[in-house]
This record gives structure tokens, C-alpha cells and sequence, in this order.
């Protein structure tokens, strides 16, 4: 996929998951040109239409920069959702644009670069799935969680939505009152009754939970929604636990839940948190410039 005698104009980092795609375009020396927001990229949903995605967003990149978008003047690192899947990943590289440079490995790793920019710490990604990862003096990696929708990714937009969705189950059939916040989901889901939610639940995926997360911030004194927030703070402490158990390194909550979770984190975590030095677009970035080295490998 990569030659190292190939020399490359520009540098491209893309973060790819199941809400959306960012994309960093950068000249050969890592100087940032434009950047790009596009429709989701994470590998559960589909190889073509990942490769569909980080293609418009990277030409939308370009076209902000005025710059001419040609694939085989590009090496690209992709920081993806899904890529321990072995089968998705094998079959992203199969379906790689003719000429570009490129390494991939997981968004977990790619968002750890870019918030520690490199130097021993821990993460937790928080989006449309969530993910902890470390990296240790030794330059180990270790991950927890992430296993994925619908049974892992605990305290991600997915897995919130997903519990939200129960409660407007229960109000639908009588088995709670209606409120407020069943009122919200109602809109969020555009049904009109019991019958409806089932067709739109049929039909859900990670991405279509997550949207309903957003309802459970806005109604959060609803004491069922609270109950969702505090345990999902619970398990963002279990993930760091797992990966830092003499608690010493520094901690970043990243991804679009990062904030709006931070203040149901226990005390104790919330106390070591550090704000991300950079997102995950940034360290995929580090992974174009391995690209271009002609280091191209399968992700780990």
C-alpha cells in the first residue's frame, strides 16, 4: 500500500466513528491546512460507506484549502472505529484508493495520541461508542472496554440512548406516566405510538440511539435519567481503574459526551482529569506521517 520512494504532498489524519468524520489536512512537513467534518466513518457500519465518507470529507478539506484533491498525493493515517474486527479491516485496506499511503489502527489509540500527545496517559473516548485506552512508560498500549454496540461501550451516546428508549417504552404502554422527557423522545424518534417505536427500533443502530442521548442532558433531573448519568460516570471510572491501578498517570475524558458526562464522574477520577492537548484527527495525523515513511501496516 505504501512506497517509501513515493513522495507525498500532503498529510491527512481522519478520525472515523459512528457519529461523524474529521479530517486534518496537513502539508509534507505536519502544517496544518484545513480541516473537515463529514458523515460517519466507523467500520460497523459498512466498509463502502466508510470509504464514501472519508473520501467527501477529505475533498472538502481540500476544496476549503483551494487545493486540487488527488489521492496518490496523499498518505493518510486513519484513526477508525472497528478496526479489531479483523474481517472490516482487511477489507478497508482491499477497498484503499489506488496510490495513497496509508496506516490505520483504532480510534481508541489515535484519540490517546492526540491527548497526551504522545506521553504516558489514559483515556476515555466517549461518543457514539466509548473505549479507555493507556499508554505506559514503555510505550505499551492497553485497552478496556469497546466492545462495541449493543452489549458493550458502556456510557457512550449508543448505550445511553438505548436506555433511553426504554423509558419511552414503558410510558407507551402505560407502564409509566408520560412526561416531559417521553415527550422529547417521542420528536427525537418521530412516532406516534407503541406500533411506531417498534418499526423505529427494528430499524435503529448505534448512530440513531445516540441521537436520543442528548434528551437524557436535557431532562437529567428526571430521576430516571439521573440514574443513567451517575452510572454511567461509574463505569467511566471502572474503565480507568482497569488500566491504571496505582492511579498515577493523567486521565482526558475526549469525544462529543467528554463534557457533557465530566460532572457525573466520581469526585475522585474528576479530580485527575486533564483537558485533551489535542483530538484524535490530530494524533491520526501522527499515523500520516508514519504513512509517508513508508510504514503502512495492518492496525495492531
Amino acid at each position: 500500500m505504501t512506497n517509501s520512494n513515493h513522495s507525498y504532498s500532503y498529510l491527512i489524519g481522519v478520525d472515523g466513528g459512528g457519529s461523524g468524520t474529521r479530517v486534518v489536512l496537513a502539508d509534507a512537513n505536519g502544517v496544518e491546512l484545513a480541516r473537515a467534518s463529514g458523515g460517519p466513518s466507523g467500520l460497523g457500519l459498512g466498509v463502502e460507506r466508510a470509504w464514501k465518507a472519508i473520501d467527501s470529507t477529505i475533498s472538502r478539506a481540500f476544496g476549503s484549502a483551494g487545493l486540487p484533491f488527488e489521492w496518490q498525493a496523499c498518505a493518510l493515517g486513519c484513526g477508525l472505529a472497528g478496526v479489531n474486527h479483523a474481517g472490516w479491516l482487511a477489507q478497508f485496506h482491499e477497498s484503499a484508493p489506488d496510490g495513497c499511503a496509508l496506516v490505520v489502527e483504532s480510534d481508541a489509540l489515535t484519540t490517546l495520541l492526540g491527548a497526551h500527545g504522545g506521553e504516558p496517559g489514559v483515556i476515555v473516548a466517549l461518543g457514539t461508542g466509548s473505549i479507555a485506552a493507556s499508554l505506559d512508560t514503555q510505550g505499551q498500549v492497553a485497552i478496556a472496554g469497546g466492545y462495541g454496540f449493543p452489549s458493550g461501550d458502556e456510557a457512550s451516546g449508543a448505550w445511553l440512548g438505548m436506555r433511553a428508549a426504554v423509558h419511552l417504552q414503558r410510558v407507551l404502554d402505560g407502564r409509566a406516566p408520560a412526561d416531559d422527557w417521553s415527550h422529547a423522545l417521542l420528536e427525537c424518534t418521530n412516532v406516534a405510538d407503541r406500533d411506531g417505536l417498534v418499526v423505529w427500533l427494528s430499524a435503529a443502530n448505534q448512530t440513531a440511539y445516540a441521537t436520543l442521548a442528548p434528551t437524557i442532558f436535557q431532562h437529567r433531573n428526571h430521576p430516571f435519567a439521573e440514574r443513567l448519568l451517575q452510572e454511567a460516570g461509574r463505569e467511566i471510572e471502572t474503565m480507568v481503574a482497569a488500566l491504571d491501578h496505582d492511579k498515577v498517570m493523567p486521565v482526558a475524558l475526549c469525544g462529543g459526551l467528554a463534557s457533557p458526562l465530566e460532572p457525573f464522574v466520581p469526585e475522585t477520577l474528576r479530580a485527575r482529569l486533564r483537558v485533551p492537548l489535542a483530538d484524535s484527527a490530530a494524533g491520526a495525523l501522527q499515523l500520516a506521517h508514519r504513512a509517508a515513511a513508508g510504514e503502512g501496516q495492518a492496525a495492531r
